[in-house]
């Protein structure tokens, strides 16, 4: 397994990032279709290469993560949910994904020596072997920020103990909108302190 910044691949891996959006956050996302195939399509265009890193064996994805200051390292293309989705649910998902992606999704201040991390998933073929720990490794060390914050649900315990495992400390928790519709009661916001940078 290799790691790299998505945008130094040789191959464009939007489709298969897409593919492993969908199968990791499909419970939110099939509210727009239940069709995995069609969810691919219409999420391929989202990704900002040059902010999402990945594990890669060859040609196949197996995980991603992405890493900014605190910004969506994604795009939202109105025309491409309408195409794929059709007019009624592509608008819908459009305007869902921007009040709810595209935004400062932090309740406090970062830094700019602070760096976010965002969309942390795993291949289905590819989990309970630690590439993701792997992964979230090698983007703290290619990055250069003094310390990493990021966004779990309380629901989400194989994220919460990867991440314990990789540093994090939890630092605030914030009640979940609708907790009996959205499965989550609330978020939790963790942050790693790298030793050694000022």
């Amino acid at each position: 397994m290799k790691f790299y910044r998505a945008d130094k691949l040789k191959f464009d891996p939007r489709h298969q990032l897409s593919r492993i959006f969908v199968e990791g956050f499909y419970e939110w996302l099939k509210h727009f279709s239940k069709d995995k195939d069609k969810l691919t399509e219409a999420f391929a265009h989202i990704f900002m290469l040059s902010y999402f890193y990945v594990a890669a064996k060859g040609e196949v994805v197996a995980a991603m993560a992405a890493c900014t200051q605190g910004f969506s390292p994604i795009r939202l293309e109105r025309k491409e949910f309408v195409r794929t989705l059709g007019f009624i649910r592509g608008n819908f998902a459009h305007y869902m994904l921007r009040r709810h992606m595209i935004r400062n999704s932090y309740p406090f201040t970062l830094s700019k020596r602070t760096g976010s991390i965002e969309f942390v998933a795993t291949s289905p073929d590819f989990r309970n072997l630690g590439i993701a720990h792997d992964l979230l490794d090698f983007v703290m060390e290619k990055n250069t920020y003094t310390s990493y914050v990021l966004e779990v649900a309380d629901t989400n315990q194989t994220a919460f103990r990867l991440y314990e495992k990789l540093g994090f400390k939890e630092i605030k928790r914030v009640n979940a909108p609708n907790p009996k519709r959205n499965g989550v009661n609330f978020f939790m916001y963790m942050r790693r302190q790298m030793e050694g940078r000022d």
